[in-house]
């Protein structure tokens, strides 16, 4: 079974071993079981990673509620 990611793990650590594991999985060398466990913990990544976004989304939010005079507005990223 594959280790769990830790919950201290960072964003960015996290973003940049979700990388590495799709480069694993791309390869096409990897076994299925090893593929299936290398699939298992992206998943897991990727959600630890939507849950980080969506917490400093809601941060940023009550920090701009507790300034009145500022507007908030839909964040658009660059492409």
């Amino acid at each position: 079974m594959p280790k769990k990611p830790a919950s201290t793990i960072s964003f960015e650590q996290s973003l940049s071993e979700l990388e590495a594991i799709v480069q694993r999985l791309e390869s096409g060398q990897l076994p299925l079981e090893d593929a299936l466990n290398e699939f298992e913990k992206g998943v897991t990544l990727a959600r630890q990673g939507q849950q980080q976004l969506q917490q400093a989304e809601q941060r940023v939010q009550i920090l701009l509620a507790q300034d009145e005079q500022a507007e908030l507005s839909t964040f658009t990223p660059e492409k």
